[in-house]
């Protein structure tokens, strides 16, 4: 009777252990669900999108988080949408968990206490792995507020195959385009030998500036304005000479049109805008031909720092419950890991933002692309990452309207001068010094 009792002990024993582990194994209740706005690709093609479903099938089962993309949109609509939802607008919709966010945006909240401080989730060690100058730029208030997750930068993209057509007969080489006074000589070059033709077009003028004075050693910014120091005069010069030429593109709009039409041969642009460059070139009479496109590092003025400007937005994140916030971080630390991360911005022209993805994994990734200009762009971001520091845009509520301006009047005065150039023909100097000091006058008020 006693064994019985024991073996029916031992039996009752072993199916309470067999339930308990059962029970053990299976996620009870509901995940906790993140939700996500974002900028990475389209609704349906987005890498970002293929990487939350991987992330919720693996890592996310297994700890009970889900991640809910709600928005893929651009950093205008979704900048619209978080300021629209923290001032609590009629229809706004709420603030979702993880948001793509430029220090602008930051700046522009009500209440800057809405979004966490990731140092109070990352440790020390882990955010040593980022590259400090994406992190720099993501430090508002004292806070880090902006997660880099892909960065980009500013490159020169060359029409090589229209170049070297100039090359051939002028001696040019891409050399010449290393630095801002080689760069600026060849357009007013072209420009003298073509007719008045464009060479060169810059998307940010703002940012050619400003990035200049500094990497001259002065501050580019004073009193919530724009400091008009010599080294400005020095970045003016060549610049506002081949404008006056008709080397410098000067109308409005993205610096890839010109380049699609034939209309300048060289751009400064945003490295993640490889994705509207075309190797086909459609001609204002309606021909066309294919052209082989490259990538080289920004160009720096002679004696100057080698500096560049460092774009792309990062992520923030919203105060909510300690599960959900730990559930973002969990989702965070995943996309940034290095080689998960390289597998990312590789698809959509970006940079990786940690020191070991651009080390180790990087130059492998790069040796997979297939697509030459993709190729050009990846050697150029290697290159740009061990040659240049990343310049950081001061925070400024007041930035968005300086830079606005500034593109908007410089344009115009230059334009103005042109025509006053092709009406008098004489020498372009006295016209550099009026369209300086109209533009500093002008732009002050």
């Amino acid at each position: 009777m006693n064994k019985l009792k024991t073996r029916l002990a031992a039996l009752a024993a072993g199916l309470l252990l067999v339930v308990c582990l059962a029970g053990c194994g299976n996620k009870t209740g509901e995940p906790v669900t993140v939700s996500l706005w974002h900028v990475y690709g389209g609704e349906v093609d987005s890498p970002l999108n293929a990487l939350v479903e991987q992330f919720n099938s693996t890592v996310g089962a297994e700890q009970n988080i889900r991640v809910k993309v709600e928005l893929v949109s651009n950093t205008n609509i979704i900048h619209k949408s978080v300021l629209a939802a923290a001032n609590g607008d009629p229809g706004a919709p709420a603030l979702p968990d993880i948001f793509v966010s430029y220090p602008k945006t930051v700046l522009a909240l009500p209440d800057q206490d809405v979004l966490v401080d990731y140092r109070d989730y990352f440790t020390e060690e882990e955010l040593s792995a980022f590259i400090p100058a994406f992190l720099q730029e993501g430090e508002i208030g004292g806070r880090l507020a902006v997660l880099p997750v892909a960065k980009s930068t500013e490159v020169l993209y060359v029409n090589k195959t229209l170049f070297d057509r100039y090359a051939a007969v002028s001696g040019a080489t891409l050399e010449d385009l290393r630095t801002w006074e080689g760069l600026y000589a060849l357009a007013e070059r072209y420009a003298d030998e073509t007719d008045g033709k464009c060479f060169f077009v810059h998307d940010y003028h703002f940012n050619y500036f400003q990035v200049g004075v500094t990497s001259l050693g002065e501050d580019f910014f004073r009193d919530g304005g724009v400091a008009f120091g010599p080294a400005f005069q020095q970045a003016w010069e060549p610049y506002a000479r081949s404008a006056l030429k008709g080397g410098v593109w000067l109308q409005s709009g993205y610096a890839t049109e010109p380049l699609r039409t034939g209309d300048a041969i060289v751009s400064v642009a945003s490295s993640a805008s490889v994705l509207y460059y075309s190797d086909t070139v459609t001609y204002p009479d309606n021909t066309s031909e294919k052209v082989e496109i490259i990538t080289m590092p920004c160009p720096v003025f002679e004696g100057g720092e080698k500096l560049v400007m460092q774009r792309g937005a990062g992520m923030c994140t919203v105060k909510s419950t300690p599960e959900r916030e730990q559930a973002c971080m969990t989702f965070l630390r995943w996309l940034t890991e290095p080689e998960r991360n390289t597998d990312f911005v590789t698809e959509l022209g970006y940079m990786p933002v940690t020191q070991e993805a651009f080390d180790q994994y990087l130059p492998a990734a790069v040796e997979k692309l297939t697509d030459p200009m993709y190729i050009s762009l990846y050697q150029a971001y290697i290159a740009t990452q061990q040659d240049y520091s990343f310049y950081t845009a001061q925070q400024m509520d007041n930035y968005l309207d300086l830079e606005t301006r500034f593109e908007t009047l410089a344009r115009l005065k230059l334009t103005a001068g042109r025509a006053l150039y092709l009406e008098d023909g004489g020498p372009a100097e006295a016209l550099i010094r009026d369209a300086l000091e109209e533009f500093k006058q002008d732009y002050d008020q």
